[in-house]
């Protein structure tokens, strides 16, 4: 957890020094993302809350997005993230929001996604989304993996804003 609260640390002294917030959705990442933004000590002055989003049930209840997507959307994609980043962002009002969908492993998921694919979104003042292959099934390793890459897109536009 080391490696990630350094990463978060960067990330929160970024998100400090301009007053902004963020919220999180995740679910590969299996909450190792919240838990990294939330680390760091002072955390309850940028992290105002997310979810992991991990059924469709979840995706109901906590971003209100129904059984169907809008177009021919499916989970597990840049599209898809984007929609919860904005989603919950909408939702927690906050400057940023970081999302990530995928298939951890040890299988691939439902859609077709082989294990060791994730789809990370950051919606905020500025906006990019990313795909992670790892070509791997070991669960544990690729949510770590998938984690350190959210954290990284999101210093990336945090650094952009700057």
């Amino acid at each position: 957890m080391r490696e990630l609260q350094a990463m978060a640390t960067t990330v929160a002294g970024l998100l400090v020094e301009r007053n902004d917030t963020i919220s999180v959705t995740e679910s590969s990442a299996g909450g190792l993302l919240s838990a990294a933004l939330l680390a760091v000590p002072g955390a309850s002055r940028y992290f105002l809350g997310g979810g992991v989003i991990y059924t469709h049930q979840a995706r109901m209840a906590l971003l209100g997005l129904g059984e169907t997507l809008p177009g021919r959307m499916r989970a597990s994609t840049e599209a898809y993230a984007h929609l919860c980043a904005s989603t919950m962002r909408e939702k927690l009002a906050t400057t940023w929001c970081i999302a990530e969908t995928g298939a951890s492993g040890p299988t691939g998921n439902r859609y077709g996604d082989d294990a060791g694919h994730s789809c990370v979104a950051v919606v905020g003042p500025v906006e990019a989304s990313t795909t992670i292959e790892t070509r791997s099934g070991d669960r544990e390793a690729n949510m770590w993996a998938f984690t350190r890459a959210a954290l990284e897109i999101l210093e990336r536009c945090l650094e952009r804003t700057g």
